[in-house]
């Protein structure tokens, strides 16, 4: 079965959030914009019809096609099937184990157009729990690509989580009409580079997100109001923290860069921060 016609007799499932890019052209970005070669493994999230499969598999790179619905799964696997360099994968990508398939830091890559419910979850347990991947392409909502890639003064929690990981870009803009059916908003290529950690910054990475979620508890909270509230840090302690490391207690949390966050977390990482479940 060609892939013209998998697409032709699958229709979309609204449970499963599946709107499928039409477009090859924006196939063919997505695919160079994660500079793909013959010497790349690839984790591609929810290949559905396999559109952008096909353009992956020209590359000459190993993929690994973890794709949920059962049925796509299948019917992909009998469009494709002579397709050696290709593996799919039945299977929930938030339940995926890169370690399963022997794949360490830095050897693979992630692209997908993934459903938007997804998103954030899945740059978190892709950040959070998997081998640090060395690059990550994917199609997403437009408006979560823009705060993704906010600097101060609109920094908010989820750009500066994974800005503790890594630096992410927006490659372009994609119209909702690119796809089948369409969504009702736009949609962006968005591209993170993870990082290596180093000791400092992995010793740093639980009281980090204690820390951000407290100041950011509180809509248009000073910053010593809502740590201390959500720490349970008295003000005084806090205080001289901020004078250490040369930041105004008064400003709000999205006015500061990661690089200021990361010398406030440095002097309030308590063992009581760190030691908590």
């Amino acid at each position: 079965m060609k892939i013209e016609n998998l697409k032709l007799k699958i229709r979309p499932n609204k449970l499963l959030g599946q709107n499928f890019l039409v477009n090859p052209h924006i196939q063919e970005e997505i695919v160079a914009a994660g500079e793909i070669g013959p010497e790349d493994i690839v984790i591609e999230v929810g290949p559905g019809t396999g559109l952008l499969t096909k353009p992956l598999l020209s590359t000459g790179a190993k993929i690994l096609a973890v794709e949920k619905d059962r049925q796509l799964a299948e019917l992909l696997g009998e469009s494709l099937i002579d397709s050696p360099n290709l593996e799919i994968i039945p299977e929930d990508i938030l339940q995926f184990k890169p370690q399963n398939y022997k794949l360490e830091e830095g050897q693979y890559k992630v692209l997908g157009n993934i459903p938007y419910y997804l998103t954030s979850h899945l740059i978190r347990t892709i950040l959070e729990e998997w081998p640090r991947p060395a690059a990550i392409v994917l199609m997403i909502q437009k408006e979560v690509a823009q705060r993704i890639v906010a600097l101060p003064p609109k920094l908010n929690l989820l750009a500066l989580s994974i800005q503790f990981y890594g630096q992410a870009k927006i490659i372009r803009h994609v119209a909702k009409g690119n796809f089948r059916p369409a969504p009702k908003v736009d949609s962006s290529i968005i591209k993170i580079i993870p990082e290596e950690l180093s000791a400092e910054r992995s010793r740093l990475v639980t009281p980090f997100f204690r820390i951000i979620k407290a100041a950011f508890s509180g809509k248009r909270k000073q910053l010593i109001n809502s740590l201390s509230s959500g720490l349970s840090i008295p003000k005084t302690e806090l205080e001289a923290a901020f004078q250490k490391v040369n930041i105004d207690s008064k400003r709000r949390p999205e006015s500061l860069n990661i690089q200021e966050w990361l010398r406030l977390t440095s002097l309030l990482s308590l063992p009581s921060l760190v030691d908590a479940d």
